[in-house]
């Protein structure tokens, strides 16, 4: 038998290297990613260990792990969409990325939004951080950017992922709290930890608790590297920007939204995309070269650390837009696995050690939730460009190689299966690897508060106060005293009069010792409005959802009036009403009721008008969920639009003699638009 020696090369080591090309197809990895080198794992210098970001023999030997042959443990609460990605401008000339050379090409995508440390049961509007993972199937294999809804995380190294979710999770001796973290446990790690101070900053801000999936932004959180054709490398951290704007919910509401309507977000995104509303999102980049990270002030590995937009702007370069719901939640949303481990060429990982960490951690995830080594046969995870390797076999699989050929290099020639190709396939960014190998947390890594002092004096005063009220209320969760001072003594870093402020709710006083910081404080970082919500307002109503509670004999030119300014803004209206079924107006025609009362309370909505008739007011102020309607809107901030024969009903609520500038009355067409207008800014934060 003759041996096939066509397109060989011999490596440095002798090795035989059979590339792709007359006829033979260009092996790939599971994710479709084309493989340039299939005899070498990749290494610390010629003779050094191998590194443990070697997604290719990860991605080879796990499954070769497994040939013979339950809930996520985090982010288990989510909901998936598919959708497309849209390049703006070719970005040749930092990455060979195939999705990002064809200005216009669009790049089919799947995102799972979700929360982090409750259960599948638990309700969307927990304080927690937001999972915002996009996987796009691009022409050369999966990419995907597992990221959050905040840029930082709680810890610098992978070592204390394990220890941080244990600590957040219901304590293991009581099996509670369910998807909070106002217990002692995870406040006893926080105190402990420094480094997740400026997390602890962003948690307790509004970014916690978004009003939607579509108004909040996501974040790659960590520093990746891009890669040209001629092997120049950046460093590149991922944003996602809501094109509807940044808004967030009251505390307040979210308890209460919880209780009306435990599935909120999901509700809000199916609904959007069903009626056409189709979310869309910017993905811009922060570009940056070696020179500014060594020259910036925190170390760009730090995935507790931020890079301002001030100092490095966001570049935009292409759209994401979700645009279909899912045929089987469980399909698709549940069986969708994402893994930072997955990118393609022209991508490649930066050294974070949290980010290496997880590289490692997700692919075991996936196998041990979804039964086996092919969770890449199920739809939702496949590629969807060719796909050729020698894996076989495992727990449920689809599909096998075909032909006598399971191994390379192979004597078969075009039977012989594929090949790798050095000049498609990935090639990781030559960064050279020095020093000794040991376990040692980096000296840059070690300034804890900085950033987080910086977070805070970024926010508005409002925000300010949100803040300060939800370590209160976190805090008062507490049993333990100590617990309480210790994170008061590192509130004494970022600001004094938030860590005040706290200690008056706690009574805590006198005040304890500043925590012992690694590093001092750095009291010369500015200000960085593109941090605060409020400072970034969507200035439009669009997306947004107006709630009128009527009743029988409402002024049908009014009603009217606010259908058509909302529709001319790209808002939603809905009908709240005593009873359902249909609503009598004032000209004798109906109009179908959205919401009964007590099932529709004002926490659902972003304004409120109160619109009843004459003939019906009398008795719709008499009901206690409607007075519950207009105190609880009144109280959230929210803009709210009145006519004469709502006195009795606002009265009986107790804000008749407190109405202020956020309180509208409508009597013309023209106020129905000015109205409209005014919740351009979504709160009237002047109330507060």
């Amino acid at each position: 038998m003759k041996d096939d020696t066509t397109n060989t090369t011999r490596g440095t080591g002798g090795e035989l290297h059979q590339q792709a090309g007359d006829g033979a197809p260009t092996l790939t990895t599971q994710q479709g990613g084309p493989v340039a080198d299939d005899q070498n794992s990749l290494k610390a210098g010629m003779r050094g260990p191998t590194l443990l970001e070697d997604h290719i023999l990860r991605d080879k030997i796990f499954h070769f792990d497994h040939e013979r042959i339950p809930e996520r443990v985090v982010h288990a609460r989510g909901f998936g969409v598919h959708g497309f990605f849209e390049t703006y401008d070719s970005l040749s000339d930092i990455t060979c990325a195939d999705l990002f050379q064809r200005p216009g090409e669009k790049t089919s995508a799947f995102v799972r939004f979700s929360t982090v440390a409750g259960s599948k049961g638990s309700p969307d509007l927990a304080r927690d951080v937001r999972g915002f993972a996009v996987k796009l199937y691009t022409k050369e294999g999966n990419w995907d950017i597992v990221g959050n809804n905040i840029p930082v995380f709680f810890i610098q190294d992978a070592m204390k992922f394990p220890d941080l979710v244990h600590a957040a999770k219901e304590e293991p001796d009581s099996g509670f709290p369910q998807a909070q973290t106002a217990h002692d446990n995870f406040w006893d790690f926080i105190s402990l930890t420094p480094e997740s101070m400026n997390m602890v900053m962003w948690i307790m801000s509004d970014r916690a608790i978004p009003r939607s999936f579509r108004f909040m932004e996501g974040f790659g959180v960590h520093s990746f590297r891009m890669i040209n054709e001629e092997g120049k490398a950046v460093f590149v951290k991922f944003h996602w920007k809501p094109k509807l704007g940044l808004q967030s919910v009251l505390w307040d509401e979210a308890l209460k939204i919880n209780g009306a309507d435990p599935d909120f977000h999901r509700r809000d995104l199916w609904d959007a995309i069903n009626r056409g509303d189709y979310p869309e999102w910017e993905l811009g980049l922060q570009v940056f070269d070696e020179e500014f990270a060594e020259q910036f002030e925190f170390d760009v590995l730090d995935a507790t650390k931020i890079i301002p937009e001030e100092q490095v702007p966001i570049q935009p370069v292409g759209r994401l837009v979700l645009e279909r719901v899912v045929d089987n939640f469980f399909a698709e949303t549940e069986q969708v696995a994402f893994c930072t481990q997955n990118i393609v060429r022209g991508i490649d990982h930066s050294e974070d050690p949290l980010l290496q960490g997880r590289n490692f951690s997700y692919l075991d995830t996936q196998v041990k939730r979804l039964g086996g080594p092919n969770f890449t046969h199920i739809p939702v995870n496949a590629p969807k460009c060719p796909v050729n390797h020698f894996q076989q076999d495992g727990h449920m699989a689809m599909h096998n190689p075909k032909g006598r050929a399971n191994y390379e290099p192979n004597s078969w020639g075009e039977q012989g299966g594929p090949r790798e190709c050095p000049m498609k396939g990935f090639t990781s960014y030559r960064q050279p690897a020095m020093g000794d190998r040991q376990r040692v947390r980096s000296e840059t890594f070690a300034d804890h508060y900085s950033q987080a002092r910086q977070f805070y004096i970024s926010q508005t005063p409002t925000e300010q106060n949100h803040m300060a009220k939800a370590l209160g209320f976190e805090l008062s969760k507490v049993k333990t005293e100590r617990i309480r001072e210790r994170v008061v003594s590192h509130l004494l870093n970022i600001d004094n009069e938030l860590a005040k402020n706290v200690a008056a709710m706690l009574a805590i006083d006198p005040l304890p010792d500043p925590a012992e910081a690694a590093m001092p404080t750095r009291q010369d970082l500015p200000s960085s409005d593109k941090l605060s919500i409020i400072k970034n307002g969507p200035d439009s109503f669009k997306g947004r959802k107006l709630g009128v509670l009527m009743s029988a004999g409402a002024n049908a030119k009014l009603f009217a009036a606010l259908q058509t300014a909302c529709k001319e803004e790209g808002a939603m209206l809905e009908v709240i009403a005593p009873m359902t079924g249909a609503l009598k107006l004032s000209d004798g025609n109906s109009v179908k009721v959205d919401e009964k009362v007590d099932g529709g309370p004002s926490v659902l909505y972003d304004a409120v008008v109160l619109l009843p008739g004459d003939e019906g007011s009398e008795e719709l102020s008499r009901i206690p969920a409607a007075q519950n309607y207009v105190k609880d809107a009144f109280d959230h901030q929210k803009f709210i639009a009145y006519v004469d024969a709502a006195a009795k009903l606002m009265d009986r609520a107790g804000i008749g003699k407190a109405l202020d500038e956020g309180c509208l009355k409508l009597d013309t067409q023209t106020s129905a638009d000015d109205f409209i207008t005014a919740c351009r800014q979504i709160r009237y934060w002047q109330r507060q």
